[in-house]
């Protein structure tokens, strides 16, 4: 340990007994905003762009999604957005592939862009209903009464 890893190793000790400030970590805030023109789309833009912190903001006018990314929190970017007077929530649609069950009602949105459905929380509950039943029943081995045809 040489002179400079020991003046590195007090630097560090005196350094951690300030307070430290918690450092904000590089986020992506996903929104989905009503824009019908170019117009709109460039309105948005330039709001997003005010946000503190923010490095990027990216404007998606067929999908209806606007992207802000750098050091920011989603509430504030989501307030400035509906500065804006549009219709403005936090994306809602993940890929297909990450929820257990993609076709339910609740999931399934026919406005969403492709290989997307809404996101689901997991404690959807999908249990047989007893009309689903009497139609497992209707066609059991079973059965003797169950349809010929099988």
């Amino acid at each position: 340990m040489g002179v400079q890893g020991t003046l590195e190793y007090l630097s560090d000790l005196l350094s951690s007994t300030k307070k430290k400030k918690k450092k904000k970590q590089t986020q992506t805030v996903a929104l989905k905003i009503r824009m019908d023109c170019e117009g709109c789309a460039r309105k948005v833009k330039h709001v997003l762009s005010g946000v503190k912190g923010a490095k990027s903001v990216d404007v998606d006018l067929k999908q209806q999604k606007a992207t802000v990314t750098g050091y920011v929190e989603p509430k504030k970017v989501l307030k400035a957005a509906q500065s804006t007077k549009k219709k403005v929530e936090l994306w809602p649609y993940v890929p297909y592939t990450m929820v257990a069950h993609p076709y339910v009602s609740q999931a399934y949105d026919k406005k969403a862009p492709p290989n997307m459905v809404r996101k689901v929380a997991d404690t959807t509950n999908i249990s047989e209903t007893t009309v689903d039943d009497s139609y497992v029943q209707m066609f059991s081995d079973e059965n003797p009464n169950a349809c010929s045809i099988m």
